[in-house]
């Protein structure tokens, strides 16, 4: 794996950087071939002693661009907590399927199986409406577009609403096939004007 290491209020030195590509060898086994691994570590981040390192990782394995941010009281406390993170994102991004198509296959298949037996849909003969099955409420903080990139990275999502902090309207971050990024901003049309 391609290894850069970057450093900002600490010194880096040669077995502090040994140790950070080795410990980074943990993820060739579930990386790419080609993979490469962007490290910054940050001393004096914080102000508390547990949190007053921090480590960012990006690895780009192959399509998939994974990062992971953690902090600890040492350097190398962080990169063991960041390598954690980023081990199971990339075992997560590599087990979820890339596409909606793909995503909907095994539910499509067994709809269509119970179809052919005759169990689709209620047996009386009326049809259900679609109803909301699960309500998710989060607070919403206000970020930039580079902040909610970042935190959609983090949980893995294809897509993520966000509240933008420039002028507080709800927007949605969504990741493009080309791996680029859309953002969806909603304007308000008032009544009786068309657009």
């Amino acid at each position: 794996m391609k290894t850069s290491v970057k450093a900002r209020n600490l010194e880096l030195n040669e077995r502090l950087r040994a140790t950070i590509e080795r410990k980074l060898r943990r993820l060739d086994r579930i990386s790419h071939p080609d993979a490469e691994a962007t490290v910054e570590l940050i001393a004096n981040a914080s102000h508390s002693a547990d949190a007053s390192h921090v480590a960012e990782i990006t690895l780009v394995s192959g399509s998939d661009v994974v990062r992971s941010v953690s902090s600890g009281s040492t350097p190398v406390a962080a990169i063991d907590t960041v390598i954690d993170k980023l081990e199971r994102q990339v075992v997560r991004a590599k087990t979820k399927p890339r596409r909606v198509r793909e995503r909907a296959a095994p539910e499509t298949a067994a709809v269509l199986a119970r179809e052919g037996q005759g169990t689709v849909g209620p047996t009386d003969g009326t049809r259900r409406s679609p109803q909301v099955t699960r309500i998710k409420r989060f607070d919403m903080e206000p970020m930039f577009e580079e902040d909610a990139i970042t935190r959609m990275e983090e949980l893995g999502h294809a897509f993520f609403l966000f509240l933008n902090a420039e002028d507080e309207s709800l927007c949605v971050l969504y990741r493009r096939r080309d791996g680029s990024y859309g953002m969806i901003e909603p304007v308000t049309v008032s009544p009786g004007r068309s657009r």
